[in-house]
């Protein structure tokens, strides 16, 4: 019985040794975490097995018929043919304001009087060549009178660089340190930049005028969609302040560049304004009847969205997954992206657990996630 008990204590003894000797063991393992690997072509790829990230699936990148409509939003501008802006070609003072902003003035009214010593050095030139060539037109000084015609154009020439108009010239009797300032064109003071009082240098700009009887309606088109838009097509607006109005025009424009951080380029098309209902800087709808194309789209879950953009991740092989920045734009399909750049029809992406594969990313590179 004694012998019996003794083998027990032993048995029991060398299992609790073993576990202990066992945890021991365990504990000096090092952890393993995700690895980077590379693609055949050179390409960085996280090696990551299904079942590291069991809720993960493969979806593959679609390419779905667009509609001949092409929809994006827009906005209402100036068209800058339309739009005038008065400088100051003197050094001086504002003496007196005649208008103020958001008034309606026509061609040739009064603006602003500007007070310079510059106006009446340069009028009383010009009296004085009148003067000159007047005594030199006579028989004593006929050959002399080339001489003075010319001094006579060169003080015109003078006044009309510091704005003064033909009328005001022709009405000159004496020489004046304030001159009036007169709107180039007729429409609206859109922007008022003096008051009073204000001294001024010249090229400093006082007032902008513009007309919106007829206005510039810009859109963005993402890259994709370039193929698609051509000038001359259809295009119509609806401000998002009138819905029940809509604009039409054709599209005269198509921007040479493209944005580089949104993939998109902008389309301008001019329409008619008559009752003045469109006004600069207003948000539209624009509709653009075009070719037919075709879209990528992507699930929402695919995509992790950092500081810099969106990301997905291709699914190369059974073990290797690489990160690729895309841009994206706006779909009518819940639940969905389209993909502007950064993907191809085919392509195999992983979705369900994005947020934790990149997590696995940034942990390979031995970033915080």
């Amino acid at each position: 019985m004694t012998v019996r008990r003794l083998c027990l204590v032993a048995i029991a003894c060398a299992a609790a040794a073993c576990d202990a000797g066992s945890g021991a063991r365990t504990s000096d393992l090092p952890v393993v975490g995700p690895s980077l690997g590379r693609l055949a072509d050179g390409t960085e790829a996280l090696v990551l097995a299904s079942a590291d990230v069991p809720g993960a699936v493969v979806f593959p990148v679609r390419s779905v018929e667009l509609p001949r409509t092409l929809e994006t939003t827009g906005e209402v501008t100036f068209d800058d043919r339309r739009v005038a802006t008065i400088i100051s070609r003197v050094t001086g003072r504002v003496e007196d304001v005649r208008t103020s902003q958001w008034d309606t003035v026509k061609l040739g009214d009064p603006i602003i009087s500007l007070y310079s010593p510059d106006y009446m050095t340069a009028e009383a030139e010009y009296l004085q060549a009148q003067v000159t060539s007047s005594i030199s037109g006579s028989p004593a000084l006929a050959g002399e009178s080339g001489l003075a015609d010319a001094l006579v154009s060169a003080a015109r020439r003078k006044l009309e660089l510091l704005g003064l108009e033909p009328s005001d010239i022709a009405s000159l009797k004496t020489p004046s340190a304030t001159q009036v300032v007169r709107a180039p064109i007729s429409g609206t003071v859109v922007e008022k930049q003096v008051v009073r009082g204000s001294q001024v240098n010249p090229g400093d700009v006082l007032f902008t005028l513009g007309t919106i009887d007829d206005v510039w309606i810009t859109g963005d088109i993402y890259e994709d969609d370039v193929s698609r838009v051509r000038v001359g097509q259809p295009l119509e607006a609806v401000p998002l302040a009138f819905p029940d109005q809509v604009f039409r025009g054709t599209v005269e424009r198509v921007s040479p560049n493209v944005d580089p951080n949104t993939h998109a380029l902008q389309i301008r098309c001019q329409v008619r304004n008559p009752r003045l209902t469109l006004k600069p800087q207003m948000l539209v709808r624009v509709r653009i009847v075009t070719d037919a194309g075709a879209a990528l789209i992507v699930p929402q879950d695919a995509l992790v969205f950092e500081t810099d953009g969106y990301y997905a991740f291709v699914q190369h092989d059974a073990s290797h997954v690489t990160r690729r920045r895309v841009s994206i734009a706006s779909w009518n399909e819940a639940g969905f992206a389209r993909v502007a750049s950064g993907l191809r029809a085919g392509e195999s992406i992983v979705r369900g657990e994005a947020l934790q594969i990149n997590a696995l990313w940034h942990q390979a590179h031995g970033e915080s996630s």
